[in-house]
């Protein structure tokens, strides 16, 4: 038996109870009442935080065109991949309330589940493109993306696009809006049993290998290496600025999607030897409310961004204010595609910079 992932399970499940003739219990209360009204309120909620938070960002963007930055390319993209998230809550929440479930048809099931995973699949490797070069500055003095030619940024967010978009095929394929007996309603999921081949298996594989265990090496490998430099603090300020707000995004990534990741790899170990007449586990659940969880992060990064620059902030408030203020270059903090500085290993400089940074880092902004 295939186990699919429903977004909407934890709040759509509505379990029967047979209780004893002699219990009574006062309040007439329907059984799924309180999670049909939870779940539309928590997709509303994390659409409006969202929305409005990627659309700030989306506006500062607007407003800083004529002096755009690599740094800049990478938040435009990340800003449209959470706003396509966003947009698919609703059906979901709809999915959920619904006596008859799913009612938008097979087309916008595959869209939606779709969409699910090209956000995960462009988060992490438009991060792991920021990590190596910032990697690369600190270690080589050199650069993956530079301002002067900024084809190679460019080139590569459309191949990450491309990439995710392949890997999301299958479910594109696989996903069908049926007729779920259990629930007794249409419901938006996998369906692989019209294939001989195992297909959940390879689908499966294609995530766990190519969309998480080697993007998120490559996260660690990087994001190691830069704080043990940082601990011997023989980096420029500039440098130490870029990091200390890079790595916020990578952990706050990893707290939102790990758990979802790893349930999903109990979930494709399980489904190997689970019997066709098994019922179906807690796994399901548990896939549920990660998956939840993940689309949480659309929500949290926005809020990273006016928590962590100050910059931000200012440009978010001169635009309610309508007042003007100079565009920052570094307005992100991210450094991407900024000159590299030489690689400084002697003592006497390491202490000067030491010195430098105490006195700077009171005046410095994000």
């Amino acid at each position: 038996m295939n186990m699919d992932v429903v977004l909407d399970g934890l709040f759509s499940q509505n379990g029967s109870y047979d209780y004893d003739d002699s219990y009574e219990y006062k309040e007439d209360i329907e059984p799924g009442a309180s999670k049909a009204v939870l779940a539309p309120v928590l997709y509303f909620l994390e659409l409006i935080v969202g929305l409005l938070g990627n659309g700030l960002l989306l506006a500062i963007l607007a407003k800083k065109r004529r002096s755009w930055s690599i740094s800049d390319t990478f938040i435009l993209h990340l800003c449209v991949a959470d706003i396509l998230l966003l947009v698919t809550l609703p059906f979901w929440a709809v999915q959920a309330v619904q006596q008859y479930g799913w009612s938008f048809g097979g087309f916008l099931c595959k869209i939606s589940g779709a969409v699910f995973n090209i956000n995960f699949y462009c988060g992490i490797f438009l991060l792991v493109c920021i990590s190596l070069d910032r990697h690369l500055s600190i270690f080589h003095a050199t650069q993956l993306f530079s301002q002067k030619n900024p084809r190679l940024a460019h080139m590569s967010c459309l191949l990450v696009w491309l990439a995710s978009l392949i890997l999301t095929i299958p479910d594109c394929v696989f996903l069908v809006a049926r007729k779920d007996p259990a629930q007794a309603k249409t419901v938006c999921v996998h369906s692989y049993s019209q294939s001989g081949t195992d297909w959940q298996l390879v689908s499966r594989l294609l995530h766990h290998t190519l969309g998480f265990l080697l993007p998120a090496a490559a996260l660690i490998f990087c994001c190691s290496r830069v704080l043990l430099r940082l601990r011997r603090s023989s980096d420029g300020l500039r440098e130490q600025r870029a990091v200390t707000f890079t790595l916020p995004l990578v952990v706050v990534f990893f707290l939102c999607w790990l758990p979802y990741n790893i349930t999903l790899i109990v979930d494709t170990f399980r489904s190997r030897s689970k019997q066709p007449d098994q019922p179906e586990s807690s796994l399901t659940t548990a896939l549920a409310v990660t998956s939840a969880l993940g689309c949480v992060h659309a929500c949290l990064r926005p809020l990273l961004y006016f928590g962590l620059c100050r910059n931000v902030r200012k440009q978010t408030l001169a635009m309610f204010r309508h007042a003007k203020v100079e565009s920052e270059s570094s307005l992100w903090g991210l450094g991407v595609g900024k000159e590299a500085l030489p690689d400084q290993n002697p003592e006497g400089e390491v202490l000067k910079q030491m010195t430098s940074t105490d006195h700077q880092v009171q005046s410095t902004q994000c």
